[in-house]
């Protein structure tokens, strides 16, 4: 089973296990009593700022304390990260290719193209991985990537994703029984493309690495390249401009590079007063912007100093918009929606757009050109064997309608 590591702050945590064993619930426990701590910190800090006394230590108390009840729950968001990843992969009995997959050894530690191999081939010498290999990275870059986990996902067999988008204008009208029905204006139908761009990395490995059988070549690549995919996927997915990669949802906010792509139109935008700052008031705008047939699916996202600014905000009555995760398998939860961590999100920060809000189930497109390839170069970096490995991803606005997001003035 794995260990993930949770950094000692306030409680001096070292490590927990958050594994199907349900030791998770020992992370569960530890968030909600730093949760109670920074809230009695926070009610010590307000009582010092009446007695107009500010007192560093309580100050620094506070905020240590919101750093660990920031760990937690993002240990627990990897938890269920990792439950994500199991369901998308159909669990640890789906089905392999042992005879593909041990031709694909033979060749990345040889070279060798057997005649089992050829379902793979194509004109230039590639070979897509098997499938067991292929779904390891996939599974791994939903653990890594936030926006896997809230967009919807889908594979693709082409270059590219066309989808009609009807605009409306079906023409009606009110008619006697014997009346005539001329014809009716008709629907206006828009084709929408989505493209995709390549994603690479290019590991290496020494012959003699490559020959010691104990070796799990698919584990040590996948290890090699799913960190790499993930980080450039991800901010992709949140501000790319589409130029050889996805077009993230910030480029199709009003004002941004393709907020004139969808026939829909673009991702509305809210103000936020504060320069680096927000309101509740601000955030219940959000909400309530979007059409109420989104809002069941709908959640916030931003990054973990958004998060960190977010987590003092508190209602007339004292009580904290933001609540931790009570359950495995459950978000935190921002105004009762789920909030997801986006790393890749600004910071709050003049004319910045540091949180989204809406459905990205039905707002965001994440297609996958089926299949990872990889190359075998063992001539470019003797005494190195190089493996190029790419992975076609596109990403888009699907819907706009039902996203938001907030500028700072």
């Amino acid at each position: 089973m794995e260990v993930h590591k949770v950094p000692a702050k306030a409680r001096g945590i070292i490590a927990v296990r958050a594994d199907a064993s349900g030791d998770v619930n020992q992370i569960l426990a530890a968030l909600q009593k730093d949760w109670q701590s920074f809230k009695d910190t926070q009610a010590e800090k307000d009582k010092e700022v009446s007695a107009k006394f500010d007192d560093v230590i309580t100050t620094e108390k506070m905020e240590r304390i919101n750093s660990s009840v920031s760990d937690l729950q993002a240990a627990v968001d990897q938890a269920n990260a990792k439950m994500a990843a199991l369901e998308m992969a159909g669990g640890p009995e789906a089905e392999r290719d042992p005879e593909y997959s041990a031709s694909f050894k033979a060749h990345m530690r040889k070279g060798d193209v057997q005649a089992s191999l050829n379902k793979g081939t194509d004109s230039e010498g590639g070979y897509l991985a098997p499938v067991e290999w292929d779904r390891t990275i996939v599974d791994r870059l939903v653990e890594i990537s936030p926006m896997r986990q809230i967009a919807e996902v889908r594979k693709v067999g082409k270059s590219g994703f066309t989808k009609l988008i009807n605009q409306g204008g079906t023409g009606s009208g009110w008619v006697g029984e014997t009346d005539a029905r001329p014809e009716t204006a008709t629907p206006n139908l828009v084709a929408f493309t989505l493209g995709n761009g390549e994603i690479y990395a290019n590991p290496g490995a020494t012959q003699q690495m490559l020959d010691d059988s104990e070796i799990d070549l698919e584990a040590w690549l996948a290890g090699e390249v799913d960190t790499e995919f993930a980080e450039q996927e991800g901010a992709a997915f949140v501000a790319g401009n589409g130029s050889n990669k996805p077009s993230g949802f910030l480029s199709f906010a009003t004002g941004g590079v393709n907020a004139a792509k969808n026939p829909l139109g673009a991702v509305g935008v809210l103000p936020a007063a504060g320069m680096a700052a927000v309101t509740e008031d601000e955030l219940l705008d959000m909400i309530y912007d979007i059409p109420s047939s989104y809002s069941a699916g709908a959640r916030f996202v931003m990054n973990r100093k958004s998060i960190g600014k977010i987590r003092k905000l508190r209602d007339g009555d004292g009580r904290q918009l933001w609540q931790p995760s009570t359950q495995a398998g459950e978000p935190s939860m921002l105004l009762a929606y789920p909030l997801t961590e986006l790393p890749d999100m600004p910071d709050m920060a003049t004319g910045a757009l540091s949180i989204g809000f809406g459905n990205f189930k039905r707002g965001y497109l994440i297609m996958d050109r089926k299949g990872v390839r990889v190359l075998r170069d063992p001539f470019t970096a003797k005494p190195k064997v190089l493996f190029y490995t790419t992975k076609r991803v596109g990403g888009a606005v699907d819907d706009p309608r039902g996203l938001r997001v907030l500028r700072h003035a």
